[in-house]
This record gives structure tokens, sequence and C-alpha cells, in this order.
């Protein structure tokens, strides 16, 4: 066969072991999989978020995490409050379900850039010492569902961009950043 003709045949839309079949299980083992590492990180950034805003789960509320963001430099610390609050409240359930999850990811990227710029970054690499740590691993866990999609066990199954990919990844990662360089440079 020539290099001409095997470049131009058409392969299959998805590879046969890709192929659904009668006796595939509904949930693979990486999709439970997924679903437990989106309902950690989702779940607890979500009541982490809930903490600043509303003082849930022990949390000090809107308030006092306003003077806390003040203090950082962060001015009016009410709005920036807010919105790192709502950020990982939104982001973190969004993880959770699976739902529109390269914004989801997007966001808690945003607010962990923030927090390693702000407080962690000069602390070094471990959180035993205040470090970065703790906010890498989430940015990165966020990052990785984007771009592994937040499998079947979701709610975007059933859009375009829950099957992960390079872009859904670029779309998280890009606005995560924007997000927090423009908020770092106001």
């Amino acid at each position: 066969m020539s290099i001409k003709r095997i470049l131009n045949r058409s392969a299959p839309a998805d590879p046969p072991a890709a192929r659904a079949t009668a006796t595939e299980p509904f949930a693979t083992a990486a999709d439970c999989g997924l679903l437990l590492l989106r309902l950690s990180f989702g779940l607890f950034m979500a009541g982490h978020g809930a903490q600043k805003v509303f003082g849930l789960f022990g949390g000090d509320g809107l308030t006092a995490t306003a003077r806390g963001f003040e203090a950082l430099g962060y001015r009016p610390g009410k709005l920036f409050a807010v919105i790192g609050g709502l950020s990982e409240l939104l982001g973190g359930l969004g993880l959770a379900l699976g739902l529109l999850t390269p914004l989801a990811a997007a966001a808690l990227i945003g607010v962990m850039i923030n927090a390693m710029a702000t407080v962690t970054g000069a602390h070094g690499a471990w959180d035993a010492d205040g470090g970065v740590e703790y906010n890498v691993c989430i940015a990165v866990a966020a990052l990785a569902v984007a771009a592994i999609g937040p499998g079947r066990l979701s709610v975007d199954r059933f859009f375009p961009w829950g099957r992960g990919g390079w872009g859904e990844a670029a779309v998280a990662l890009g606005l995560g950043g924007l997000g927090a360089a423009i908020t770092l440079a106001l």
C-alpha cells in the first residue's frame, strides 16, 4: 500500500476500544475516580468559600474576611472578599458537579494564583512553613480535571466541553491566569 493511500484513508471516528458496547458499564473506574477527585476538591473549596462569604463551617464571615483582604492590599476589601469567596464557592460546586468544568477550574486556579502571589509565595514550597504546596495542588487538580474532562458522572457529559482536552485546559488556565492578573493589578 502506498504512503499516499495510507494518508488519504479515513480513520474511524473512535478507535475500537473507545466505542461503547452493550457490555460496557455506565461508569468506568476512571469515571468514579474523577468523581471522587471532583467531589473532594470541589466540596472542600465550596466549603472554604462558604466560610469566607457566609461564616459557615467555622469561618469568620464576610466582615472579617474583608478586613483580611484589606490587610493584604485588596481594596475595597469587602468587594474582593466577595469575589474570592464566591469564586471558591461557585468554582468548587461547579467542579464537584462537573458543571461548566473549564470555568469552575478557572475560578479555582485564579484564586490559588492570587493566594500564592499575596500570601504563600513568600514562604517557600511547603504548607508546614506557610508555603505554596496546598495552593499548587488545588490549582493543578482543577487544571487536570479541565484537561481530562469531568467524566461520565457529571452534568457536563452532555456538552462538548465535557470531554476535556487541550482547549478546555487552555480556557481554564488562561481565564484563571487572566482573572488573577487583573485582580493583582487593581
